[in-house]
C-alpha cells in the first residue's frame, strides 16, 4: 500500500511523541510572573529547565485525542480476550462513582462525615459475600493477584495461629498463572499438579501430594481451559482431610454467579475480580479491585479495615487491631480499597439483581458455546464436549500451513478486532482462548466467528506471507519482539546538538 505525504492514512493520524512538538516558549495559558520570595529550599533549587514541552492548547488537545483513538477498547468492538471478561461497563455504574458525594471524599475525613461511604462498603462487602456463600470479606485488595496474596496471607496466620504453620501450596496446571507466583511471594514452595486428559485437575495426582506439610491448594474454577472442575468437591474433601485450606481463584466467576455459591463447593478463600465478573473499567490500564471472600475459620484473620453496622444503625471504620474482633494481619492496600471500583461493582450488582446476575452466567457460557459450535469445525477444539464462558482451541488447524498462532492473531487486527488471548493456558499448544462475554451481541459473534472461519480457510490454502505480513492496516506494523526486549528504549532523549 502506497505512503502518504503526512504519514497519516485518511482519519488515522501519525502523532510524534508531545516532546517532538514542543517549542520552547510556547504555551496554552499565560501566568504572571511570581513574586520574589525568600529563597527557602537551601541552595537545592533547581539549576535548569525542567524539560516539558511547550505547546499551544490546540496542540495539546489535538495530541492526546488523537492518542486516545490509537486505544482498541470493549467500546469500540468486539474484544474476544480469553480469562479476562471483557464485558460492557454500564455508564450508569460510571455516573455513579462520579458523584460529587462519593468522588470527592477524602479518605481522611471524619467517620461521622463520611456514614454514606461506609454505608456503601458494608453493603458492597455484604453482597459479595452472598453470592460467594463465605462469611468473611475483605475488600481492600487492589486487583486479583493482590487478593491472591492477602488470601494467602490470611491462610498463613490462620495456620501459625494453630501452631501448624506449613510450607507447600499445591497448583494444578490449569491454575492462572499468578497462582504460584502469589504462592511463591508468600513464601511457600510450589508444588505443580498435572491436569488430566479431559483438561481438569488430576484428582489422584493431588491426593498423592496432599500431606501435612501442605497449607493449601489454588484452584481455579472454572479453570483456565474454560472447564468446570466436575470433582471439586472430591477436590476440597481431600484437602480439607490433610488439613489445608482450598483457595479458589474467582478470575473465571463470571461463568458461576448467581448460579453457584463457592463456599457450597468446600472453598474457604476466593478472591473476586470486580473488573471483571461486576463490570467495571479493566484493560488498557483501569483499576482493579480484588476482594477477598473468606470462610468462618480465617474471617478472624482478615486483612483491615472493614466497616461493621453498629446497634444505633451507624457505621463505624475497624482500622486498627485492637478494634477488631478476632487477629487481623494488618493492612494490605492504603485506606480502604478502590473505592471508586467497590462503587461500580456494588450499582451492577443492584441494578442486575439476583435473577439478573444468575442470567449474565447463563448468557455467557451460551455465547461461549455458540462460539465453539461455530468454529469447532474449521479450528481444532482441545478438549471434546462443551465449555463454560470461554471456547480454547489449539493451533492443530494450522498444522503444516507454516502460519502460527501469533500470525493469526495479527490477521486478526487488519479485520478490526483485538485478538483472542494467545498461548494461554500453557497446558495447551498454541492456544487461542476467546471469550466472548454474555454482553456480546449474536451478530457480532457471528461477524467474527465468519472471518476467523475465512481466515483459517485462507491459511489451509496456503497464503502465507499475507499471515506473516500482518498486520497492515494497525498504525505500526509487526515488531521485532525480540530487539524490544533486548534493546528497550523506555525514555525519549533530546537529540544532541
Amino acid at each position: 500500500m502506497p505512503g502518504t505525504l503526512t504519514g497519516n492514512r485518511g482519519l488515522q493520524m501519525e502523532e510524534p511523541l508531545i516532546f517532538e512538538q514542543g517549542h520552547e516558549g510556547r504555551t496554552g495559558v499565560d501566568l504572571p510572573e511570581p513574586p520574589a520570595i525568600a529563597d527557602r529550599l537551601g541552595g537545592k533549587a533547581r539549576k535548569a529547565p525542567v524539560g516539558l514541552p511547550g505547546l499551544s492548547e490546540p496542540q495539546a488537545v489535538r495530541h492526546y485525542t488523537r492518542l486516545s483513538q490509537k486505544n482498541y477498547a470493549i467500546d469500540a468492538g468486539f474484544y474476544p480476550l480469553g480469562s479476562c471478561t471483557m464485558k460492557h461497563n454500564p455508564r450508569m455504574g460510571e455516573k455513579l462513582a462520579r458523584l460529587p458525594g462519593l468522588a470527592q471524599l477524602h479518605p481522611l475525613q471524619p467517620q461521622s462525615t463520611v456514614q454514606g461511604a461506609l454505608e456503601l462498603l458494608e453493603t458492597g462487602a455484604r453482597w459479595l459475600a452472598a453470592i460467594v456463600g463465605l462469611p468473611g470479606l475483605c475488600l481492600s485488595p487492589a486487583a486479583g493477584a493482590h487478593g491472591e496474596l492477602a488470601g494467602l496471607m490470611t491462610i498463613r496466620a490462620a495456620q501459625e495461629a494453630r501452631g501448624d504453620a506449613r510450607r507447600r501450596v499445591l497448583v494444578p496446571e490449569s491454575a492462572h498463572g499468578t497462582n504460584p507466583s502469589s504462592a511463591h511471594l508468600c513464601g511457600y514452595g510450589i508444588q505443580s499438579i498435572p491436569a488430566n486428559a479431559r483438561g481438569r485437575v488430576d484428582l489422584a495426582a493431588l491426593k498423592a501430594e496432599l500431606d501435612e506439610g501442605v497449607a493449601a491448594i489454588m484452584v481455579t474454577n472454572p479453570n483456565t481451559c474454560g472447564l468446570f472442575e466436575d470433582e471439586i468437591l472430591e477436590i476440597a474433601a481431600a484437602t480439607h482431610g490433610a488439613g489445608a485450606f482450598f483457595y479458589c481463584d474467582g478470575a473465571n466467576m463470571n461463568a458461576i454467579v448467581g448460579k453457584v455459591r463457592p463456599g457450597d463447593l468446600g472453598v474457604d478463600c476466593m478472591h473476586l475480580n470486580l473488573h471483571k465478573t461486576f463490570s467495571t473499567p479493566h484493560g488498557g490500564g483501569g483499576p482493579g479491585a480484588g476482594p477477598v471472600a473468606l470462610s468462618a475459620e480465617l474471617a478472624p484473620f482478615a486483612p483491615l479495615p472493614h466497616v461493621v453496622r453498629q446497634a444505633d444503625g451507624s457505621y463505624r471504620l475497624i482500622e486498627r487491631a485492637e478494634d477488631a474482633a478476632g487477629a487481623p494481619l494488618g493492612r494490605v492496600k492504603g485506606f480502604h480499597g478502590q473505592f471508586g471500583v467497590i462503587v461500580r461493582a456494588l450499582a451492577y450488582m443492584m441494578s442486575m439483581g439476583g435473577d439478573g446476575l444468575k442470567q449474565v452466567a447463563e448468557d455467557a457460557v451460551l455465547n461461549a458455546n455458540y462460539l465453539l459450535a461455530l468454529l469447532k469445525d474449521d479450528l481444532s477444539p482441545s478438549f471434546a464436549g462443551p465449555c463454560m464462558h470461554e471456547a480454547l482451541f489449539d493451533d492443530r488447524f494450522l498444522k503444516d500451513t507454516g502460519v502460527s498462532t501469533l500470525d493469526f492473531a495479527k490477521a486478526l487486527i487488519d479485520e478490526g478486532f483485538h485478538p483472542m488471548t494467545m498461548y494461554f493456558p500453557l497446558v495447551v499448544h498454541g492456544a487461542l482462548l476467546m471469550e466472548p462475554t454474555e454482553t456480546e451481541t449474536k451478530e457480532g459473534i457471528d461477524q467474527f466467528a465468519g472471518v476467523v472461519k475465512e481466515l483459517a480457510r485462507r491459511a489451509r490454502k496456503g497464503e502465507t506471507q499475507a499471515f506473516k505480513d500482518s498486520p497492515r492496516l494497525a498504525p505500526r506494523r509487526r515488531l521485532d519482539e525480540i530487539a524490544a526486549a533486548r534493546n528497550p528504549v523506555l525514555r525519549w532523549r533530546e537529540a544532541a546538538g
